[in-house]
């Protein structure tokens, strides 16, 4: 059995057992004290792991640098006490809530998605097992570092930790430190309260750490890397419908003419020009309806390529082309007379190729980020300014890429043109513009971009998308650490620091203190069980 002693428990959480009175039975699998080396010990729904070789090392870093250690640690007070009232604020809230004392808002679900961090991390179909890597890596970077708070925290107070263990519960993993109770008793209550709250600073400080590096990141890797010019892209699904018009490596220049600077640019356009055409399409309810929708988006396509192509078939007011041809309706003109006086009406509808359509010129006012030639009747007299016919799902959108990268490139890191052309502005065998018709959404969201370009060909692109995302991850898992171990519940740092900071701010007696962390503490874990319960319901 082990000594009596103070375990500082979480996936961070702080609990006091004692030997006659354990609540977790263990049996050790190895005999030399914790002190002298590493151990296992089990049960048959507990297990742990428990590291003694870093108890000097850490033990004389705290005491020789005490003199930095403690006014730091204070700082951590400050911040964890605050972090309490406010995680305490809004499990008050949830209670309100929960007896319908309070009302319902949005405000409400934020807070208790903020609560347990949920919100922190984005939401996807699915995890793969590259971000399931990025996980573990940050949640080892985030648990050590609240760990070795407590015991640096521990160990600038003189107290040296009995052993670091990694432990899990039934299928709950988790971390701890322990220390010696009777000598914990024995601090100044500050004293102690620097422990106990060295573990949410210490995540709170690795929170803004990731910040500030995510922040300089451009500058940081700006001798290898150029930022926020156009995104990369990384990786295409083979279920994408971008698969055969994009590669990894290819820089997207713009959408319907927009130029594009970055993946957040790429995703917001795809929205707003999705949102547009939908609110356009739901008052069009007839073909002349729809020639009014298109008419302010069109190509002045010559009249000896019309002639070339044959009428379009119209069925039922839809619209049928074969697979290799788009659909196109010509723009009417509000006057049908041209500057030499002679009138031009074109009313067919035609099937063209959309390859060839788009190195035309543009015409229409309808083009968001692209030169035109103005109205829809400025296209010249020998040219029909036409518009490809849309639906609700078949949206018609220009991607304009370039492949600086490719072999086909023959200078290879050449600058990217201005966003004043778009149709012609990619050089020759560097990239093209193609025409994606389909859900808009579907297709942003289905490939992977990044906003760093390497500046030489031997610098992986992937390094800084990488860096990104493991700086990322952390912050979020630091903040969940952080957040959870501010919680007045049982088996947290919240516990612990609940009750030192009722000893050290308040003159309530020993039996009065303990019936407050206790009815706090069960009220906290029980806000916490219901929050969580109504969370997965939402889930699900």
């Amino acid at each position: 059995m082990e000594p009596e002693g103070r375990r500082v428990r979480r996936f961070g959480s702080e609990r006091e057992f004692r030997t006659n009175h354990s609540l977790l039975p263990l049996r050790s699998r190895t005999t030399p004290p914790p002190s002298l080396s590493n151990s296992i010990s089990f049960s048959c729904w507990y297990c742990d792991y428990k590291i003694s070789t870093l108890n000097q090392p850490l033990f004389h870093l705290g005491r020789r640098y005490a003199a930095i250690f403690r006014p730091w640690f204070s700082v951590g007070v400050g911040f964890a006490l605050t972090a309490l009232l406010s995680v305490s604020l809004i499990l008050l809230w949830e209670i309100g809530r929960a007896l319908r004392v309070l009302p319902e808002c949005s405000f409400g679900d934020l807070s208790s998605s903020l609560l347990f961090g949920f919100s922190s991390f984005p939401s996807s179909k699915g995890i793969s097992l590259a971000d399931a890597g990025y996980l573990l890596v940050s949640t080892l970077i985030s648990v050590s570092l609240h760990e070795f708070g407590h015991a640096l925290a521990g160990a600038s107070e003189g107290i040296q930790m009995d052993y670091i263990a990694i432990f899990i519960v039934v299928l709950f993993p988790g971390a701890l430190v322990a220390f010696n109770y009777d000598l914990l008793q024995a601090l100044p209550r500050f004293a102690s309260l620097r422990i106990y709250c060295a573990g949410i600073w210490h995540n709170a400080v690795c929170c803004a750490v990731c910040g500030l590096v995510l922040f300089f990141l451009p500058m940081i890797l700006f001798p290898f890397y150029q930022h926020g010019e156009s995104p990369m892209v990384l990786a295409i699904p083979s279920s994408s419908p971008l698969t055969g018009h994009l590669s990894p490596g290819d820089i997207i220049v713009s959408l319907d003419g927009i130029r594009i600077n970055s993946a957040q640019e790429w995703m917001g356009i795809s929205s707003l020009l999705n949102q547009l055409a939908l609110e356009n399409m739901n008052n069009a309810t007839s073909v002349e309806s729809i020639r009014r929708v298109n008419s302010s988006k069109g190509y002045c396509v010559p009249d000896s390529v019309l002639e070339e192509n044959k009428k379009i078939k119209v069925v039922e007011n839809q619209f049928g082309c074969p697979d290799d041809l788009a659909p196109f309706v010509a723009i009417p003109c509000p006057d049908t007379r041209l500057l030499d006086g002679n009138p031009k009406r074109v009313e067919e509808n035609h099937c063209l190729n959309a390859k060839e359509v788009v190195k035309f010129n543009k015409c229409g006012d309808g083009w968001m980020g692209a030169e035109t030639e103005g109205g829809s009747c400025a296209c010249s007299q020998d040219k029909s300014c036409l518009s490809p016919i849309q639906t609700p799902d078949m949206l018609w959108v220009e991607v304009s890429y370039s492949s600086p990268y490719s072999s086909e490139c023959l200078q290879f890191g050449r600058k990217l043109p201005s966003a004043s052309r778009t149709s012609d502005f990619v050089e020759p065998n560097c990239g093209g513009t193609f025409v994606f018709v389909g859900d808009i959404i579907s297709m942003a969201s289905a490939i992977r971009l990044t906003a760093y370009q390497p500046r030489w060909a031997y610098f992986s692109p992937y390094l800084p998308d990488v860096l990104e995302r493991i700086f990322m991850c952390t912050f979020h898992v630091s903040l969940t650490l952080a957040l959870l171990n501010s919680l007045p519940v049982y088996f947290l740092d919240g516990e612990s620091l609940l009750d030192a900071a009722l000893c050290h701010f308040t003159m309530l007696s020993p039996n009065k203190r303990g019936k407050v962390l206790r009815i706090c503490c069960l009220a906290g874990t029980l806000t916490c069980l219901l929050t969580l319960f109504r969370i997965f319901l939402k889930f699900l």
